[in-house]
């Protein structure tokens, strides 16, 4: 069978893009591609009447019904299994944890009173089967644990439970324990009740008991109140956190547009203000100035008073005769080298050498004193 021209397996050419992008989405685990559909016309025909009959995945409607249907049964069959062994687990855990409190109890008790003899015995009793059993299991090799793990110290579970206290006292333990346990696990549930209702700890045995039994459908009453309280809560902050979200996307908006609010108007005043500024500032530091210019003429007056400018006067007036008598004698020092010049180098010879006779006359004169003062 041949497509007519101008269609592709009854499909028109304009809309076959679409066509084959569907095809292509209906069988996402087929590897075509469009250039494929486009070279088998037919191929793509059958492919387009398949996909209203199987999934992506390849399946057909019916079977995906069964196959759903499966899963589902055999979810609700595990699902009910497991619920069943949680059950069974939580019951054993839940009595040895009660009969740990109670040996825990006791050993209080022992510690701050004395106990009756028959106490003491049930409790240790009991105490002791607890430890032998727990030891006995860690040494089981069963199904949980591993079949080549070597023997602790070399023991088995018999020679562990050869260390079980004695057959009567063990039957004496299991006809108490029934009453006891139900006796600890009597005041565990008041001390709940109590705790949930204080109020209701004044209250009779009985009134206790009939609240109690309708505990379990309250607590799980208030579990559900408590999951609606937190879901609504979980969608208050997700709530609040949006418009936080928004309140600040605002905000920034509010600052932006405040930001070139001032900026506009800062560059319309600011030639103003900056002459403003220099006005003030050139004022004050004239001020400054002037403060400073009357400062030092108040220390000039408290510096130069009367009597200590007529001083003054006075060491000038001598200060300039000596300096006239220093500048006479410096012109009678200069003319006499100048005509110690006129003598030339021979001169100059002999003034060295009378130098020299100076400096040794010198030295004789302290070497003589010397000698005066040390051997006076």
């Amino acid at each position: 069978m041949t497509a007519e021209p101008g269609s592709i397996g009854g499909l028109v050419l304009g809309n076959e893009d679409r066509v084959y992008q569907q095809v292509l989405a209906s069988f996402p685990l087929c590897d075509m591609t469009e250039e494929d559909l486009r070279q088998n016309p037919q191929f793509c025909k059958l492919l387009t009447c398949l996909a209203h009959h199987v999934d992506k995945t390849g399946l057909t409607t019916s079977l995906k019904t069964e196959l759903e249907t499966f899963v589902l049964f055999f979810f609700h069959q595990s699902e009910q299994k497991l619920l069943s062994q949680r059950r069974i687990w939580l019951q054993s855990e839940s009595l040895h944890r009660a009969l740990q409190e109670m040996i825990q109890e006791h050993r209080v008790r022992k510690h701050h009173a004395a106990v009756p003899p028959d106490e003491n015995m049930f409790y240790e009793t009991m105490e002791k089967c607890l430890l032998v059993a727990k030891c006995a299991r860690k040494l089981d090799p069963s199904n949980t644990t591993k079949k080549d793990q070597p023997s602790i110290l070399g023991l088995t579970p018999q020679d562990v439970m050869e260390l079980m206290p004695s057959e009567n006292n063990i039957q004496k333990m299991k006809q108490m324990l029934p009453g006891v346990l139900e006796k600890h696990l009597k005041k565990k549930c008041f001390s709940l009740l109590s705790y949930y209702q204080p109020e209701w700890e004044n209250e009779s045995e009985s009134l206790k008991r009939c609240k109690l039994s309708h505990l379990s459908a309250q607590l799980d009453e208030d579990k559900k109140k408590v999951e609606a309280l937190k879901e609504s809560s979980r969608e208050k902050k997700v709530l609040l956190q949006r418009q936080t979200q928004l309140y600040l996307s605002e905000m920034t908006k509010c600052v932006q547009l405040l930001q070139s609010f001032i900026l506009d108007n800062r560059l319309t005043i600011q030639a103003d203000l900056d002459k403003k500024k220099l006005d003030y500032f050139e004022g004050k530091c004239e001020l400054v100035m002037q403060k400073i210019k009357a400062e030092m003429v108040a220390i000039k007056l408290e510096t130069y008073t009367t009597d200590s400018i007529s001083t003054h006067k006075e060491i000038r007036k001598n200060l300039e005769s000596e300096l006239r008598a220093c500048q006479a004698e410096k012109q009678s020092v200069e003319s006499k080298l100048s005509s110690f010049e006129i003598l030339g180098k021979e001169f100059e010879a002999l003034a060295e050498e009378y130098g020299k006779l100076r400096e040794e006359i010198e030295v004789k004169k302290w070497a003589l004193k010397e000698f005066t003062n040390y051997n006076s």
